[in-house]
């Protein structure tokens, strides 16, 4: 069994959707408000820019079940609502539109001052056609520890100070494409975390970079130590040399060459030679004598 639909002019076209957005333009698509259209159909395709508040109206004529149209001269990140309709303002069928927003700058890099810090990215115009330079960057700023963000300022150029930043305050920074019109139609934020040291890296060259940091305080530590013990055993083997002579002059100077040897008298037998004791020659009469 074949069904097929009596044509009727008042119904909306179907199945309205997106089939491709970009930053410029939109690719859409609809079917026939009925099956194998016998003439063609003159349908009126309705753009509301809803952040401009402006209207645009295409006509497009097509004998197709399925049409397929491109929607041009779009502007980057802008919010757009699309209603599509036969010409004799029949029912309609609507559909809405995010275009693609501009990317984000590249090589977002912190330089870190005495009292501030210094901004730098690429400037977008090199990689977006459709960026001038004259609409500028706004710069945000994201302080982790008190959970709040605050908006800094924008500028034309391709760097920013900012200044007053707390110790102890892990910050994030973002540089997008300025918004228009109410905030809306932005830029795609480029996002570099500046840690409370002052790295202006993100986490993993935080980390090599505190690494670095401590190699730097523990090489001349180790190196010191090293040069001590060095001072150490040179002083050891000093002293020990010092003795060994010593000793060898001791030994040297008891040496007998006729017995081929060196002789060390007993402890009894040490003591100064100035200290001898006389030598006994006699007895006393009155001293009595016991012979055992």
């Amino acid at each position: 069994v074949v069904v097929r639909m009596i044509p009727d002019s008042r119904l909306p076209p179907r199945h309205l959707h997106a089939v491709r957005t970009a930053k410029t333009f939109a690719v859409i698509k609809w079917e026939s408000p009925y099956d194998s259209p016998d003439q063609d159909l003159l349908y009126a395709v309705a753009v509301k820019d809803l952040v401009r508040k402006t209207d645009k109206i295409y006509k497009v004529k097509s004998r197709n079940s399925t049409v397929e149209y491109t929607i041009k001269k779009l502007e980057p990140g802008g919010k757009y609502h699309v209603i599509v309709q036969l010409g004799n303002m029949s029912k309609e069928s609507s559909v809405k539109i995010n275009t693609v927003p501009l990317s984000a700058p590249d090589a977002l890099k912190i330089i870190t001052e005495n009292d501030h810090i210094l901004l730098f990215w690429k400037s977008l115009a090199l990689k977006e056609s459709n960026f001038n330079e004259s609409r500028g960057y706004e710069i945000h700023m994201f302080d982790s520890l008190m959970n709040i963000t605050a908006y800094l300022g924008n500028t034309t150029d391709n760097f920013f100070k900012v200044s007053n930043l707390k110790m102890g305050h892990n910050y994030s920074f973002s540089v997008q494409a300025r918004c228009l019109y109410g905030g809306q139609m932005c830029g795609e934020p480029a996002t570099l975390l500046y840690d409370e040291l002052g790295t202006g890296e993100d986490s993993s060259a935080a980390k090599s970079g505190r690494g670095s940091d401590v190699a730097a305080i523990v090489v001349p530590v180790l190196f010191v130590l090293l040069v001590t013990l060095g001072i150490g055993f040179v002083l050891l083997y000093m002293r020990h040399r010092r003795l060994q002579n010593s000793f060898t002059a001791f030994a040297n100077s008891h040496y007998s060459s006729r017995l081929g040897s060196a002789i060390f008298s007993s402890g009894d037998d040490l003591g100064d030679e100035d200290d001898e004791a006389p030598m006994i020659t006699g007895f006393s009469d009155d001293v009595p004598m016991v012979i055992a």
